[in-house]
């Protein structure tokens, strides 16, 4: 079980939602200061208490506490929106998410106020089928799985009999090819569907709508269902008619009726304009669910990490301790330090965030180094198998972050196979990118690395959702659903694509797309490894900016065990007014690049051009920047970093071409 202070101290940070533990039986064993924000109950108050505490009298009685556990246990995770209540007998529409501990000792539940946002997509209901029109959803497939009340009252069907393709029954048979032809297109190409046509209404007549059709995506692009809206404009259509059978001498006539139908194309724009704001808005409810899926995920994954850090540093500090569990404790915090930093690379290389240090390479040599890594990992009863089919085989990327890739996708492979089958990994040149996930075709020079295997293969269910992070068909505590996300945001970010064929019980094949270079590798492999002498072999002058008090100080202690002399600043303005008052004081500038006001990269650029002969070394655990623009030939230390991570990059950037042109 975990330690109440210990979990406390985990969650500290989080006011604005619950993060609770409880343990096998549902007592609640940690209470976070967002819990006594959102529940109102003191943790003196609540812990030892059963979980029930904050459900409603109706769903105790109904045993929804216990039904949430053990689906949690059987399924690893357990999501519910329903009404929570207050210290004050107050309720609120709350969100939850629970999820079991990696040791089963227990569970963990987030639980978010959506009070609000239940009234507004209420609200957003009602104002639906207040609309003049139909509205509805589709899958990414074009088919439809909702309906507004507005489109059931008019076609007199339920359901059943127009869900699916059968809302093409309703259309005039006149119309009913040229519209499914127009949607078919729109969904296969990801553009928008306009489009007007005649319904069939419950008395069998016909009336002319105008309908408009969205994808809504996700922040990558990838179409995750289509909503549309259908507008009744029959009187605008018959008063087109009327035009067109009007002579145009009489000018009187086509003057009122022009200005009739004016006058009803200003009412259909505001209607418009309505159903813009309509869909923006199911947009960003829908946005919403996804970032709780995300907090959760990520939530349940460092307070494991961090559980292990800080109940090490509890042990730590205990008098008499033995060398020998001292260091082991040193080293579970060392190697559990390093997986939070894995995870959260992970989690920026999803998001494209993660700044790439892109150049040519050559995939089949690279794959031909990687083998034996990939037959470690893979396992003995896995047989690998490559098949290069273009020499060389050139691609503009980052190297470290392709043998990431490799290795995830080589490990996913590995456990869809239950470790024994065969792995085949194929390369060849290719020319464009299909058409996949609702993005149109691209055109151009790629490199294509096939990874198949003969395992279980993927349901259909689950490949919409295979990239996402924290999805994952494992076991509870196989696996962080990561592993594909970074092969997803690496193939993104890198200006190429992933695709995926598979079905239940054939394999899978993973086809990861990079942009194909014409120049010849511009660096080769070569040995990384760290410098037997980790410290300064003269005396040195290091410039520190950062703006983080924390981290400020622990660098400059660091800079120093490492023998450098050193002055830490706050700020880049701070730092430039130092290196113009002495320009020769200082022989490297390290500098973290997210600062406010002139952030490092200025700094940098600006001391470039001023003091050219001025080595500068970025640091950053994040930057839009540098995953939008590079590193700006600047050498960039990753954080979080090591003493010997630091002493590699001083190192480098004291050499004559430490900074890259």
């Amino acid at each position: 079980m975990i330690d109440s202070n210990l979990a406390q101290c985990i969650v500290e940070s989080a006011t604005d939602f619950a993060i609770i533990t409880l343990d096998v039986d549902g007592r609640i064993t940690s209470w976070n200061p967002g819990a006594v924000n959102l529940l109102g109950w003191s943790p003196a108050q609540a812990i030892g208490q059963h979980g029930r505490l904050f459900f409603t009298p109706e769903d105790q009685a109904a045993g929804s506490p216990e039904d949430e556990m053990s689906r949690a246990a059987q399924e690893g995770r357990a999501l519910d929106e329903r009404f929570h209540m207050r210290t004050d007998g107050s309720r609120f529409w709350g969100s939850g998410l629970m999820m079991p501990l990696q040791d089963r000792s227990g569970f963990v539940k987030i639980v978010r106020d959506r009070t609000r946002e239940r009234e507004a997509e209420r609200s957003l209901a009602t104002l639906t089928d207040a609309l003049p029109g139909f509205v509805f959803q589709a899958d990414t497939d074009g088919h439809i799985v909702q309906i507004n009340e507005r489109y059931r009252e008019y076609t007199g069907r339920a359901d059943e009999d127009l869900l699916g393709d059968r809302w093409l029954e309703t259309i005039h048979p006149d119309h009913r090819e040229r519209t499914q032809e127009a949607w078919a297109e729109a969904v296969s190409s990801g553009t928008a569907f306009n489009h007007t046509f005649s319904v069939a209404g419950r008395d069998g007549s016909y009336r002319c709508f105008s309908c408009r059709g969205l994808p809504q995506t996700d922040d990558d692009g990838r179409i995750l269902r289509w909503i549309a809206t259908c507008i009744d404009v029959e009187n605008e259509a018959q008063a087109r008619a009327t035009l067109e059978k009007l002579n145009l001498s009489l000018e009187h006539a086509v003057t009122d009726q022009g200005e009739a139908l004016a006058e009803s194309f200003k009412i259909l724009q505001a209607e418009v304009a309505e159903r813009e704001r309509i869909e923006e808005t199911l947009r960003q409810s829908q946005k919403m669910e996804a970032i709780g899926q995300l907090t959760g995920g990520v939530a349940h994954d460092f307070n494991n990490l961090l559980t292990v850090i800080l109940g090490s540093i509890d042990l730590l500090k205990r008098p008499n301790l033995s060398e020998e569990k001292r260091e082991r404790y040193v080293h579970a915090i060392a190697e559990t330090a390093q997986r939070a930093a894995k995870l959260t690379n992970q989690l920026l290389a999803f998001a494209r965030r993660q700044p790439l240090q892109a150049e040519a390479f050559d995939v089949a040599e690279r794959l031909r180094k990687d083998e034996e890594m990939l037959r470690s990992v893979s396992g003995s009863r896995v047989k690998l198998e490559l098949d290069i089919r273009c020499e060389p085989c050139i691609v503009e990327a980052d190297p470290t972050q392709f043998d990431t890739a490799m290795l995830n996708m080589a490990v996913n492979a590995r456990d869809a196979m239950g470790g024994e089958g065969q792995l085949r990994i194929v390369v060849e040149e290719r020319d464009g990118i299909p058409a996949t996930r609702g993005h149109a075709a691209v055109q151009g020079k790629f490199i294509a690395v096939m990874v198949t295997d003969t395992g279980a293969g993927i349901s259909e269910a689950d490949l919409p959702r295979i990239f996402e992070p924290f999805f994952t068909t494992k076991d509870v505590g196989h696996g962080t659903g990561l592993g594909l996300s970074q092969v997803f945001g690496f193939a993104k970010q890198s200006g190429g694509e992933i695709n995926i064929e598979s079905k239940a019980g054939a394999g899978a094949t993973f086809i990861l797309y990079l942009p194909h270079a014409e120049a010849k590798p511009l660096n080769q492999l070569t040995d990384v490894s760290p410098p037997t002498d980790l410290h300064a072999d003269e005396a040195r002058c290091v410039l520190l900016v950062e703006d983080n008090q924390l981290v400020g100080e622990f660098a400059s202690q660091l800079v120093s065990d490492l023998g450098y002399g050193n002055i830490w600043v706050s700020s880049a303005q701070d730092a430039l007014a130092l290196v113009e008052a002495e320009p020769e004081r200082f022989d490297i500038v390290f500098t973290d690049v997210v600062m406010p006001g002139i952030s490092g990269v200025e700094l940098a650029e600006t001391l470039r051009s001023r003091f050219p002969k001025l080595p500068v070394v970025l640091t950053s655990g994040y930057s839009h920047v540098l995953a939008a623009e590079g590193t700006h030939g600047f050498e960039l230390l990753q954080k979080p970093y090591t003493a010997e991570g630091l002493a590699r990059a001083l190192r480098t950037a004291r050499q004559p071409n430490g900074i890259r042109s």
